[in-house]
């Protein structure tokens, strides 16, 4: 017989993952990769992709110590305190700092991300557009 490891079981449950509703935008679907079970809480990554209709976020900013963002396809645009408007393309990587004010404002039909954040309960706060 032989044994599973670690890596073996975390692999097994991404094969068997579906997309689903699980997180903070209902305009998103969410695939979780086990990763804030093997961590016990302290990282989450996901897969989020596009669903038929997009909204814009609104303004916010998260209470978290990592948030990094690796566009697997298509793009999405957003906006960040201090004017700049950013479109991120399929191969970009984002890491948006705690804190940091911004907007998803739009993102094409075949949306797909990796995000990974730390802790795995993301604190995200509503707040008003900056000046």
């Amino acid at each position: 017989m032989r044994s599973t490891t670690g890596a073996e079981l975390l692999c097994q449950q991404l094969i068997d993952a579906e997309f689903g509703k699980t997180g903070r935008r209902s305009f998103f679907e969410y695939r979780e990769t086990g990763l804030s079970r093997l961590t016990d809480g302290e990282y989450r990554a996901q897969v989020m992709r596009a669903t038929d209709v997009m909204e814009s976020t609104g303004w916010h900013y998260h209470e978290c110590d990592l948030q990094f963002v690796y566009v697997l396809n298509g793009w999405v645009d957003l906006e960040f305190e201090g004017g700049r408007t950013e479109r991120a393309s399929a191969g970009a990587a984002l890491s948006i700092p705690p804190g940091m004010v911004h907007n998803e404002i739009r993102c094409s039909s075949d949306f797909e991300a990796l995000e990974v954040v730390a802790p795995a309960e993301l604190g995200t706060v509503p707040c008003d557009p900056p000046k």
